[in-house]
């Protein structure tokens, strides 16, 4: 019997975001996915080693990796259009439930223990290790959307200046130490051209930065 889980998952390039914004640089959802993951891998280790956390970044990199993964049946849907009204969202949860069924139908049954709950995070138990890392993943994925925006501003594209605006404005909210160490320390590098951030990397290193190595 063949599965066709991965196939369908690789297809997830096709999928493009920000379907209702003028847009510099399309973006897909397999993009974001790994984008979603290097951020929720990142802001668990900050929180490990900046905060006392004992967070399993792995884990959550691996959630993040799959947490769109739905999408490859519903598309992409703008948040506007998605949130627009408690009806409508219903009715795209229930979408997404029945994509995710699907999905895990795809899965060789000797692998589903692993691959089937990576589609639906959501139905953790509370207080378990997933149900905590799901707060992680999430915020990553609203942190893609936020520098998705400033790259966009950074090359003067004004369609993304008051989405960049909202989208900073929820990162605040969530209160995560994480998030504001990221905001300080790593997002500005975002902002700048190549050449910029060469020469930033380069004026660390002449004031005794370790080089960093390829």
């Amino acid at each position: 019997m063949n599965y066709h889980f991965s196939a369908y998952l690789y297809r997830l390039q096709y999928i493009q975001r920000w379907s209702l914004m003028r847009s510099t640089a399309p973006e897909n959802v397999a993009q974001h996915s790994f984008q979603v993951a290097l951020l929720a891998h990142m802001l668990c280790t900050i929180g490990n080693a900046h905060f006392g956390r004992s967070l399993n970044a792995d884990r959550a990199s691996t959630m993040a990796l799959f947490h769109d993964a739905t999408e490859v049946f519903t598309g992409d849907i703008a948040t506007p259009v998605k949130h627009n009204n408690s009806r409508l969202l219903s009715s795209f949860r229930e979408m997404e439930q029945v994509a995710a069924d699907r999905l895990a139908a795809m899965i060789p049954p000797e692998l589903s223990a692993v691959y089937a709950p990576l589609l639906q995070p959501h139905t953790s138990p509370p207080g378990s290790e997933d149900a905590g890392l799901l707060r992680y993943v999430k915020a990553a994925d609203v942190l893609d959307a936020y520098l998705k925006c400033v790259w966009e501003v950074a090359a003067g594209n004004r369609e993304f200046a008051a989405a960049k605006e909202q989208t900073a404005a929820k990162l605040h909210v969530l209160g995560m130490p994480e998030m504001e160490y990221f905001l300080k320390h790593m997002a500005p590098g975002f902002e700048m051209s190549l050449d910029e951030l060469s020469s930033s990397a380069s004026q660390g290193q002449s004031a005794g930065q370790p080089e960093s190595i390829e």
